[in-house]
């Protein structure tokens, strides 16, 4: 039978340098992808909150926006003393077509 490895303060362990870097050079690759993922994997989160509360916005302006809730246009406002122009012109020839009656 063999003998039963025992280990100790004392003990060494030999090691080529190649195995050494290799073995280095394996735990910064891992070390360097585990980090590489956690960044991806916060990023990833930050634009999933992002979209969250870009929705939520969206809904708000979806729904408020036509009920006039939201305020209006400078074009609209505009529009609407136009309007409000054709509404006294329309009147005053009205009254004159009744007159001519």
């Amino acid at each position: 039978m063999t003998k039963p490895i025992e280990l100790a303060e004392n003990s060494k362990i030999q090691l080529d340098i190649k195995s050494l870097i290799g073995i280095i050079f394996g735990i910064l690759s891992i070390t360097g992808v585990w980090f590489t993922l956690t960044a991806e994997i916060a990023t990833l989160q930050m634009d999933v909150a992002r979209l969250r509360y870009n929705q939520s916005l969206n809904d708000e302006f979806r729904i408020k926006w036509p009920r006039g809730e939201l305020g209006a246009l400078p074009a609209d406002g505009r529009q609407d003393l136009k309007i409000e122009y054709m509404e006294k012109e329309l009147e005053e020839i009205y009254t004159i077509l009744k007159e001519l009656k």
